[in-house]
């Protein structure tokens, strides 16, 4: 009896202690158990919290780049036909001062490197260098409008211009940091058909509001610079990070890639043979139309119409068109067929003297320009390291400020003893010899990368 209480006794002691640490064991797992449930959802929240963030600054970006393009269309029409129309009506300018006033913008693009380097040395954020580079413009417009004489005038172009365009390595630095790889591109073409909408808008309704009000033209500027403190309040709202450039102390460094890197060297001097002979050829176009010498006796308004209602009309319908195509096909064949329309374009309107070759020409054009908007940037985003776009831009926008100073003061010096006619197939010449360079680079092709093009200022 005894020894039947006693076994009893034992195994309760025993199941006992089994009992506990059973129990002890579950609560250890359940409390391992409720600690990764906390560390998971600790991470999910950061995940969220991230994917948040990045879709705020997405959102945030692309409201602020659909008024910028507003703006930037009305923009455009300064650059391509309005300050050099002024010049020429108005001012009657020589021809030093007319290829000062075309090469305004191009002297930007040559800044690029600079402005890189400066806002990278400085860490400024890429927005809010690029919004006061945009103020800053708009201060000189207003600066012209208040003494409106050539000197000033000249000067002014030039100064209001460069504001627009050296900030484009920046801006190309905030789309690839603002826009998801998989939707960039889409966001970044809906603002192009904004600016290209609104420049065509624009070039109607302002050439019809000074035809035959030339000297009215104040209120013009005044637009203008309106529309730069527009663009430079977006980019002050856009949030972007600050600019992280290559290593190095020299403001041209960048420049070392057009040396180090084959293909990019390659084609660099291909586009400077073609990017010559175009801009060129791009003011002498409201210099024909403008000036009582070639004959032509236009209106204002049949001027914009010709130089900017007809060639945006062109690029709208045909930017979606030449986007697919990019996406496609070999980027260098493409980038071929717009060299060559280019050259068309070029042959047409220089060689006509009714309405109707003027028409054709400019459309010619402005299907070329739907191409080049995107090819022009493309080419780097496609084939430039993804740490090195800034840089890579900068040196392809150096190069295009270059001939774009160059060319117009070239032009405008040829034509005082060429005929338009004869300096237009001097150019298309050499747009066919740039072309035939960019052939053997056609097999390099299918070394592009996906990508999107993320300039909308400059078409080459």
């Amino acid at each position: 009896m005894c020894g039947l209480t006693a076994s009893r006794f034992f195994r309760q002691q025993v199941c006992g202690r089994s009992s506990h640490q059973q129990r002890l064991q579950d609560s250890t797992i359940n409390q391992t158990a409720v600690s990764q449930t906390r560390i998971d959802v600790s991470r999910g929240n950061q995940g969220t919290l991230l994917t948040v963030k990045e879709d705020a600054r997405t959102t945030t970006t692309f409201r602020y780049e659909r008024w910028r393009a507003v703006a930037s269309g009305i923009l455009e029409t300064a650059a391509t036909t309005f300050l050099l129309l002024i010049a020429v009506r108005h001012f009657e300018a020589g021809a030093i001062a007319k290829g000062l006033i075309a090469s305004g913008g191009s002297v930007g693009l040559m800044l690029g490197p600079l402005v890189v380097s400066f806002v990278a040395r400085a860490r400024w954020t890429s927005s809010r260098a690029a919004a006061q580079l945009a103020l800053g413009g708009a201060i000189v417009f207003l600066a012209m409008a208040a003494v409106p004489v050539l000197p000033v005038f000249t000067i002014g172009s030039i100064l209001a211009m460069t504001a627009t365009t050296a900030a484009i390595p920046l801006l190309t630095q905030i789309y690839h940091e603002n826009y998801p790889d998989g939707r960039r591109g889409k966001l970044f073409s809906r603002t192009i058909v904004i600016r290209i909408g609104v420049a065509g808008v624009f070039s109607d309704l302002a050439g019809r509001a000074f035809s035959g009000r030339i000297d009215r033209f104040q209120f013009l500027l005044l637009i203008f610079a309106a529309a730069l403190a527009v663009v430079a309040y977006c980019l002050w709202r856009i949030p972007s990070r600050p600019l992280v450039s290559a290593e190095g102390s020299h403001p041209f460094r960048a420049l070392r890639f057009g040396y180090e890197d084959p293909l990019f060297r390659r084609t660099l001097i291909c586009w400077m043979f073609m990017g010559f002979a175009n801009l060129m050829m791009l003011p002498m176009r409201v210099e024909m139309l403008a000036n009582p010498k070639y004959g032509l006796v236009l209106t204002v308004s049949e001027i914009a119409f010709l130089t900017g209602v007809v060639p945006n009309a062109a690029r709208i319908v045909m930017s979606p068109i030449w986007g697919w195509l990019f996406d496609r096909a070999n980027f260098f064949v493409l980038r071929v067929m717009v060299n060559l329309g280019f050259a068309l374009g070029i042959i047409t309107f220089f060689t006509s003297t009714d309405t109707t070759g003027l028409v054709l020409g400019a459309l010619v054009f402005g299907i070329s320009t739907a191409g080049a908007d995107i090819a022009w940037s493309l080419w780097v985003t496609k084939f430039a390291p993804d740490n090195r776009v800034a840089d890579y831009m900068s040196v392809h926008t150096f190069f295009t400020g270059l001939r774009g100073v160059a060319a117009p003061i070239t032009a405008f010096q040829l034509a005082n003893v060429l005929s338009l006619t004869s300096l237009g197939l001097f150019s298309a010449v050499l747009i066919f010899l740039a072309s035939a360079m960019l052939i053997p680079e056609i097999k390099s092709g299918r070394r592009a990368k996906p990508a999107d093009a993320l300039v909308e200022e400059v078409s080459e």
